[in-house]
């Protein structure tokens, strides 16, 4: 993990263990930056389940590809970038978790769960690169 004023960054292989390592990586930025318990939840949720797309999906669990997740305060706004080595995916083709066939489906809440916990996100680099932002409260 390195540190600097303005940025922060994770750099992980894709090690299913290494999702672990998500939460120190939170903590740290809590104690650097006004960051509530609600919102160091939600920032812990999102980020956890991107890391472990990336590692599982996107990486494939395969140790010799690497994970980063990038952090930056900006404009009052909480920015990670998490990106992966992996073939990528379409996220508009992630089935919708709360269609009536999908609701008992024990997988593929995920993303629907980034999507509802941050206040925006982005997919870039055919899927393999993820933008999430929340607004400081």
């Amino acid at each position: 993990m390195t540190f600097s004023e303005t940025e922060f960054k994770l750099n992980l292989n894709s090690l299913p263990e290494n999702i672990n390592e998500v939460e120190p990586f939170v903590r740290k930025i809590q104690r650097a930056y006004p960051l509530s318990e609600d919102q160091y939840f939600d920032i812990l949720l999102v980020l956890t389940e991107a890391v472990n797309n990336s590692i599982l999906h996107g990486n494939e669990a395969d140790p010799n590809k690497n994970v980063s997740v990038r952090f930056a305060m900006r404009n009052r706004q909480y920015q990670f970038t998490i990106t992966d080595e992996g073939k990528g995916f379409n996220p508009e083709e992630v089935p919708d978790p709360t269609a009536p066939d999908r609701i008992q489906t024990p997988c593929g809440r995920g993303v629907f769960l980034m999507k509802q916990l941050s206040d925006s996100i982005r997919y870039s680099n055919k899927g393999r690169t993820v933008n999430i932002n929340f607004l400081m409260r």
